[in-house]
């Protein structure tokens, strides 16, 4: 199987990053902010950007970033300098990030939920000058003293009063600045979770090659309209929501926190007609009492990732919404967010799958000893491709125990079958080793999600002096009358032994997750050593 049957702009192979040679486009805009200005030549006047109230149209967002991009010039940054963004999911947002493109800085993209020490490691790694935050955050901001590089900070809110952005919107004209492809857009902070978190350098050819694959594999165009529920400061906000929209000219919807409710009728009001979300979402959405009341006939195409789509949510929304096509997509932060893509007409029948690799990324799985395994057998997934990020900043130990040959090590353990689907099974500290038998968990909560009492659940590891680990399984139900046994035999008659957990907790709270909607085990991990 391959991207044969798709219109899939031509590619050829380019010298990239010293020594890789990658598959580009052949044609594409030079930076982020000529792909920018392509809208505004393409779609002037049409609508690209909604928020609560607010709309703007491409000429006046081009207008207004460029206002920005010249506002943080006058400030003293120089093209290269870092600017950090606290920002949640807002115009202003999108205003800055283009508006840093302008200007050729690194947008350096901070999380809403971090803490004044995280926010402050950051600050002091990347050497940020300037500081775009929310009025409502300023309590977790640094004092000056711990980020001694920072120069400038920028209070955005609602209320004019308290809002300072509008000193950025300087009035003057000044030319974007010269870009080259390979510079660095953003800087993105990985999660730490083994150790200090790093600074993925995502470069101007990185975010362009990922926005022209989604425009290519979802057949997006200026008529289509994107809505933002995950935060527009992860990868898949900036990218799958952001520069993807720039991409095609079309509209970007915007709304600050994902609520179903809320988000159904916002979506039936604003005629969505795109969505990139995690599992959990789509199935809090059909979860609502008055789902049926929403026109959400626009709505035509679904993408997810972060875990398997369940069965059950596959089928009720293929009743509730016949037209919606879901596409299954798999990457990270590292690979500027795609990586494979489930083609949508090839869903249903490779629902164990996370789709095909994107055109021109290359995925291979290897052993201990990065020798490439057969198809079919299991190991750490290597990805390579014009998507793949350089390295980490100022970090060369990580960039080089990271990277091989141009293919990243993903630290998810995979494999990839005779027709090129690639399954993945699990993150390799998550695997659960009993007595020597291979647990995945994505295989379990996969059976779990099947089941009609079971919202979401996570399977991790029960340290075991005898086996070493077993299996343990945190769940969460939406009727109460099911029982620990129940569940245990649902999953009994369909996976081996071994693989049923024997220890079970059910919660009626939701699992904690990060800003990307994914599970956040080491939490369910700490948790359960605690008790």
């Amino acid at each position: 199987m391959d991207w044969s049957n798709y219109p899939i702009p031509a590619m050829r192979l380019e010298a990239r990053f010293g020594d890789r040679v990658v598959p580009m486009f052949s044609e594409r805009p030079q930076n982020i902010w000529a792909m920018v200005a392509e809208a505004a030549a393409k779609n002037p006047d049409g609508e690209a950007l909604v928020c609560g109230s607010r709309r703007m149209s491409w000429r006046e967002v081009v207008r207004d970033s460029a206002r920005v991009g010249a506002g943080l010039r006058r400030l003293g940054l120089e093209p290269g300098d870092r600017v950090a963004f606290l920002l949640g999911n807002r115009i202003e947002f999108v205003l800055t990030l283009f508006g840093a493109a302008h200007a050729g800085l690194v947008a350096v993209l901070l999380g809403t939920r971090q803490q004044k020490p995280e926010i402050a490691y950051v600050l002091n790694d990347c050497g940020a000058k300037a500081l775009i935050h929310e009025v409502s955050l300023a309590d977790r901001l640094p004092d000056a003293a711990d980020v001694r590089d920072l120069q400038h900070r920028i209070a955005v809110d609602d209320d004019a009063a308290r809002s300072q952005f509008s000193r950025l919107l300087a009035d003057d004209e000044v030319p974007p600045a010269d870009v080259t492809e390979e510079d660095t857009a953003l800087l993105m902070y990985t999660s730490g979770t083994t150790g200090r978190p790093k600074g993925a350098m995502l470069a101007h050819c990185n975010v362009i090659h990922s926005s022209m694959i989604y425009e290519a594999c979802m057949g997006l165009t200026a008529a289509d309209r994107s809505i933002a529920a995950v935060p527009l400061a992860h990868v898949t906000g900036v990218v799958a929501n952001i520069t993807c929209m720039a991409r095609c000219a079309g509209t970007l919807i915007i709304v600050a926190e994902f609520k179903a409710a809320q988000y159904l009728k916002i979506a039936a009001r604003e005629r969505v007609t795109q969505t990139v979300m995690v599992p959990a979402m789509y199935n809090l959405c059909l979860l609502q009492a008055d789902f049926d009341t929403h026109d959400l006939s626009a709505w035509r195409i679904g993408g997810y990732g972060g875990a398997p789509m369940p069965v059950a949510t596959i089928e009720k929304l293929a009743e509730k919404i016949p037209q919606l096509r879901l596409i299954n997509a798999y990457g990270a932060t590292e690979t500027s967010s795609p990586s494979t893509v489930m083609p949508p007409e090839l869903t249903a029948a490779h629902l164990d799958s996370v789709g095909l690799s994107c055109p021109g990324a290359h995925i291979i799985v290897v052993d201990a000893n990065g020798h490439e395994l057969p198809r079919g057998e299991i190991g750490e997934i290597w990805i390579h491709g014009g998507s793949v990020i350089k390295g980490y900043w100022n970090n060369p130990k990580a960039t080089a125990d990271s990277f091989t040959g141009g293919f990243w090590h993903s630290g998810d353990l995979g494999s990839i079958d005779e027709k090129n689907f690639v399954r993945v099974f699990d993150r390799q500290k998550d695997m659960i080793n009993r007595g020597g038998l291979k647990i995945y968990s994505a295989e379990v909560e996969s059976v779990l999600a099947a089941h009609p009492a079971v919202v979401e659940s996570a399977i991790i590891a029960k340290p075991c002096p005898v086996l070493g680990e077993r299996v343990h399984a945190v769940i969460v139900t939406r009727d109460a009358a099911v029982g620990v046994e129940t569940l245990r035999a649902w999953c009994a008659e369909r996976l081996s032994d071994y693989k049923v957990p024997e220890t079970i907790a059910l919660t009626v709270e939701p699992l904690p997750r990060n800003a990307n909607g994914k599970v956040m085990k080491r939490q369910l991990r700490e948790a359960l050593a605690a008790s």
